[in-house]
């Protein structure tokens, strides 16, 4: 299905709502008049109006009603109220995605009825700046067509994976919650080097560089994260010295219990 044909309605237009309206627009992938946002923020509602000329409202069910694609991309905790309020707008003619984090697919197919199509994705924050990692899964009125849709829409805003349902919490322990992970390392870095004596902003803006650079060596450079790792690990060298009071302190035993105890959260969230 051609995008520039479809009419979206977006529901929720809050941080990552916004990262997708901004980025089918930015990308000319979709033309702001194809786009419905609704939200219950005014406030939100004139700022995506004024930056990205899409058309607003605060009535879900109507928005619904008049679209090909609902994106749903409201809190988790409220989910289940808005599901209620749109059933019987959402026919099985609709694509329905959703981005809640624990939500699984049975749940919303089973909250709409009448066989809609429903897609699962786990973004990530740096979709804010068109650099997500987005995974999605498909739920079992979905088809391929829809799968293509879907994609479209997603690449607006990153690199798009798709994977089983099973393993979507281990997707939000890695890439949903990754970005913290590295935010604090970069906080630690910078903590670290004022302690050795550097000036805090100096030793922040040196933490934020070198995150950013080696993040850049990553996503251009063919060799593994091993590898890279390796070409700057000289041996007898400080980075060597550095890299054994990690490992001697269970650096990478301490990234797998997190993981684990995220991916646990993730599916306590999914049981509710």
């Amino acid at each position: 299905m051609n995008l520039k044909k479809i009419r979206l309605a977006l529901i929720g237009g809050g941080n990552m709502g916004a990262a997708l309206a901004a980025g089918l627009v930015t990308s000319k992938k979709m033309r702001p008049a194809q786009i419905r946002v609704v939200d219950v923020r005014p406030e939100i509602l004139r700022s995506l109006k004024k930056r990205y000329g899409v058309s607003v409202g605060s009535d879900n069910a109507a928005a619904v009603r008049g679209s090909d694609v609902v994106l749903l991309c409201v809190k988790p905790q409220q989910m289940a109220s808005v599901l209620a309020g749109l059933l019987g707008a959402v026919t099985p003619k609709q694509l329905v995605i959703s981005i809640a984090a624990g939500i699984k697919t049975d749940f919303i197919e089973s909250e709409l009825g009448q066989h809609v199509p429903v897609i699962r994705v786990m973004p990530n924050t740096p979709a804010l700046l068109r650099a997500g990692a987005l995974v999605y899964c498909l739920g079992q009125h979905a088809t391929k067509t829809h799968e293509a849709l879907a994609k479209q829409i997603l690449s607006s805003v990153g690199s798009v994976w798709k994977t089983g349902e099973l393993s979507m919490d281990a997707v939000t322990a890695l890439s949903g919650s990754g970005p913290a992970y590295v935010f604090y390392l970069a906080e630690c870095l910078a903590k670290a080097g004022a302690e050795l004596g550097l000036e805090p902003g100096f030793a922040e803006a040196l933490a934020r560089q070198t995150v950013f650079g080696a993040g850049r060596m990553l996503h251009e450079d063919k060799e593994t994260p091993a590898r890279l790792r390796e070409r700057v690990t000289s041996p007898g060298g400080t980075t060597e010295a550095a890299l054994r009071v990690m490992a001697e302190s269970g650096f990478e035993g301490i990234l797998k219990r997190a993981l684990a105890q995220a991916r646990r959260r993730s599916e306590e969230l999914s049981r509710r």
